[in-house]
């Protein structure tokens, strides 16, 4: 294992859902039979196998199933995918294996069957805990599933579990947004995940919008609802992330501290570090689950883009997320990560030190208040 690289995770993505949410603009396709096919899990594998000269002699330290809704797929297929991985390349003894499920979509049992498989971290997607809103946001699942897969968790034996909730939602009111926040924190988890909705492009929302609170009642949301959640112990460790002492997501601090990343399955992107400095390669893989698998089954070789990271826009691919941590970063990291030398990072952080975006904290460069308020203008900074 090549030390001078850096972690090396694994992301699955499983693209199918029931249905498709009129807000998501994530790579999700419409289920049009009752269970996906058997035969994504061979394309996956062969997938990994394709890519497998990329990450040789590395090891696997984590694991996120995301979708889509990957808990549509049952317990032995998840079993037969990491099984057939653990074969093919080393994984960490402590490697985090996170399972995205849909309250709506799991069945009674399988989470016990996902644990065996070797989950052991979910992701809930609860969303809210109003079933007004959640009908208004087009989910499949009631306050009361959540509450049903949670203790379902639990019997399983998985603790570690993460709670997906959104603020200014249609309509929505600051004591609706603080409610959430309240009935989260009632289950226990060790994460919530806690973003605002916001209208993306090629979205039902985003082509008929609905009423949304005005921006400064969704500022009002997230600085209340912050409060909220640090009474009940949860630390803010990223924009939108909030976890129990020792529960921080690995999968999302490796991605935001530009680690690298596998990506396999249909529209999965991944980021690995060939060789430093500066040779960074990105991928993307066909967004249709037919045409990834008909490539796959063609034998055409490489399965979908891949592009070199140019020396000059790695500040800004490293800032556009490390920015994202309030603790900030460190030099040698944004060094270590992309085989870039402090000189090309000097000037920014003096200009963005000065406009009050960003501030030296020890050996840590980390964004101001106002900076994490204006953080698409601090990122901004780094452009080549």
């Amino acid at each position: 294992m090549n030390a001078d690289l850096p972690p090396l995770a694994l992301y699955l993505h499983m693209p199918w859902c029931v249905r498709k949410c009129p807000y998501c603009d994530f790579n999700s396709h419409q289920l049009k039979s009752a269970h996906p096919d058997s035969a994504y899990i061979d394309a996956l594998i062969e997938d990994f196998e394709r890519e497998a000269p990329l990450v040789a002699g590395r090891r696997i330290d984590g694991v996120f199933f995301g979708g889509g809704t990957p808990s549509l797929f049952a317990p032995p297929e998840i079993a037969r995918l990491l099984q057939a991985l653990r074969e093919r390349i080393e994984f960490a003894a402590d490697a985090e294996i996170t399972l995205e499920a849909n309250p709506g979509t799991i069945e009674r049992g399988r989470f016990a069957g996902y644990e065996d498989a070797g989950i052991n971290r979910v992701s809930l997607g609860a969303q809210s805990f109003s079933a007004r809103a959640l009908q208004r946001l087009g989910r499949i699942h009631t306050p009361d599933d959540t509450r049903r897969a949670v203790d379902e968790l639990r019997a399983a034996g998985i603790a570690n579990f993460n709670l997906d909730l959104m603020y200014a939602l249609p309509e929505q009111t600051l004591e609706e947004a603080l409610a959430d926040i309240s009935a989260a924190c009632a289950l226990g988890p060790q994460h919530i995940s806690h973003y605002q909705l916001t209208l993306e492009p090629g979205t039902v929302f985003h082509a008929r919008p609905p009423p949304l609170p005005d921006e400064d009642l969704a500022w009002a949301m997230q600085t209340q609802c912050q409060r909220l959640l640090a009474a009940a112990g949860f630390e803010q460790y990223e924009v939108s992330a909030y976890a129990q002492p020792g529960a921080r997501c690995r999968h999302n601090l490796n991605y935001w501290l530009f680690g690298d990343y596998l990506g396999l399955g249909a529209g999965a992107h991944g980021k690995l570090s060939v060789e430093l400095p500066s040779r960074i390669l990105r991928t993307a893989k066909p967004k249709q689950p037919r045409e990834y698998q008909d490539r796959l089954r063609d034998a055409q070789d490489p399965i979908g883009e891949r592009a070199w990271i140019r020396s000059a826009e790695l500040p800004f691919e490293f800032m556009l997320n490390a920015l994202r941590l309030n603790e900030g970063f460190a030099i040698r990291d944004f060094e270590s990560r992309t085989g870039l030398g402090a000189e090309s990072v000097a000037a920014a952080l003096e200009n963005a030190g000065k406009r009050g975006l960003i501030e030296a904290v020890g050996e840590l460069w980390r964004p101001t208040e106002l900076g994490r308020r204006f953080l698409n203008d601090l990122q901004s900074s780094f452009l080549a």
